[in-house]
């Protein structure tokens, strides 16, 4: 069990260093790029590469680290002459990775969702014991045959094979026959 769980520590902190990796190389081009290009498009990738962390939260660091270095290279670098284009591939950008991280989390809880539905499915099937197949039973007492051929009271035999429980009382004819007397001062 250690071993597993240091295995997926190790493949979570490998996450998160490609998303700080990525976005450093990509911040990097962007600051030798000229600032009328939207580079600021390529931080998507960082951000799918975050939905695999196990946690949503850095999906959500990851999209505010890349949408603040997207618009801080707007003040980084020199201004330009058709400083509208500029503002417009940048707002592109920011669109891009926002939209692209909000519907990355929303795919993310349902994938969650589904996962805890099948576990509960799963240990639901564990503990459901059902009774197939044919049943020897003594046609006069009413006792079960087991597999390894003894023979027990039908109550103990479903009790044990099953998830049922019982509760004796007794039948409207049973009771006249048993009870004669009662039955008839209760009527």
């Amino acid at each position: 069990m250690p071993v597993q769980r240091l295995k997926k520590i190790l493949n979570d902190y490998s996450i998160y260093f490609i998303c700080f990796f990525y976005i450093i190389f990509i911040m990097s081009l962007d600051a030798i790029i000229p600032l009328g290009v939207a580079v600021g498009v390529l931080y998507i990738v960082a951000v799918l590469f975050s939905l695999w962390a196990p946690r949503k939260e850095f999906t959500i660091f990851v999209t505010v680290i890349s949408s603040l270095f997207t618009i801080g290279m707007c003040f980084y670098k020199p201004q330009v002459s058709d400083m509208w284009k500029v503002i417009f591939n940048r707002a592109i950008s920011l669109l891009a990775i926002w939209v692209t991280a909000s519907i990355g989390l929303h795919r993310k809880t349902i994938e969650q969702k589904r996962e805890i539905e099948v576990l509960q499915r799963e240990k639901a099937l564990e503990d459901i014991k059902i009774l197939s197949g044919l049943l020897s039973i003594c046609s006069s007492c009413k006792r079960i045959k087991d597999e390894e051929g003894h023979w027990s009271r039908m109550e103990g035999y479903i009790k044990k094979h099953s998830e049922a429980d019982f509760s004796h009382g007794l039948c409207r004819e049973c009771a006249m026959k048993l009870y004669p007397d009662l039955y008839r001062k209760k009527v």
